[in-house]
């Protein structure tokens, strides 16, 4: 599958980097100064929003594009998780967090967040 997502990604301009973590690792809330696109390869991560706000629940397939500035934290599921990720300049995606679940399969957005 992993093929399949960065070729994808790819086709969208994007340059896919990947990274992988173990079970229950975990992220402190943070942002960036560049818009993120995350897509799980394989494995399950959760990213939430400014702490006590929304959770966004990942799965091989997966995709969430943060914008800039939008704080985050995050918790690795039980059999660890595997992402690729690309950068684009701040203010590329102009409509928020956007989870789009089921991504590799559907171009269908599943839940749009505001910032």
């Amino acid at each position: 599958m992993t093929r399949d997502l960065v070729d994808r990604l790819v086709a969208e301009g994007l340059t896919p980097t990947s990274w992988s973590n173990g079970p229950g690792d975990r992220y402190a809330a943070h942002g960036h100064d560049y818009d993120k696109v995350l897509v799980v390869a394989s494995g399950s991560i959760v990213f939430e929003s400014a702490p006590g706000s929304r959770a966004y629940r990942m799965t091989a397939g997966d995709r969430l594009d943060l914008p800039a500035g939008h704080e985050h934290s995050a918790v690795v599921g039980d059999r660890g998780v595997i992402c690729l990720e690309a950068h684009l300049p701040s203010g590329s995606l102009a409509r928020g967090v956007v989870h789009h679940v089921g991504w590799a399969q559907s171009s269908e957005v599943e839940d749009v967040g505001s910032v």
